[in-house]
């Protein structure tokens, strides 16, 4: 089976994290709640696709992140989802994909996919080493 490496970047301010609303068009997880992020592209490193996608997604560029974990999200592809927190970054951020953009209190339980949810109580778990 092959596996589909992605990018998921945890935006944190102070206790809340920026989730968005994906579009009812969306081949993927259509109309969900998630952690923003994206498909890692051929030749590119995690590193590499976090700042891609940070700029596609929302028009920033991170100053400060640190590799969270990594699960397993099964939709119409089995995708590894690489995941990142990203506590500082630099532009004005806007949505430039999703649906909506908005801060949401980091226990609030609102996404949709389960390996999201596992990713955030992770942040929660290891947030006062961080």
């Amino acid at each position: 089976m092959e596996v589909n490496e992605c990018i998921s970047f945890i935006m944190l301010n102070g206790s809340q994290v920026l989730l968005e609303k994906r579009s009812e068009q969306k081949e993927t997880d259509p109309g969900l709640i998630t952690i923003p992020g994206g498909h890692i592209e051929y030749g590119e490193t995690q590193v590499q696709a976090l700042f891609r996608e940070l700029n596609e997604e929302l028009n920033v560029v991170p100053t400060d992140y640190k590799f969270l974990c990594s699960l397993y999200h099964s939709t119409k592809e089995l995708q590894l989802i690489h995941y990142f927190i990203v506590s500082a970054w630099t532009g004005d951020m806007t949505a430039q994909e999703a649906d909506e953009v908005k801060w949401y209190s980091l226990n609030a339980n609102q996404v949709g996919i389960a390996a999201d949810s596992i990713a955030l109580k992770e942040v929660e778990r290891v947030s006062r080493y961080l």
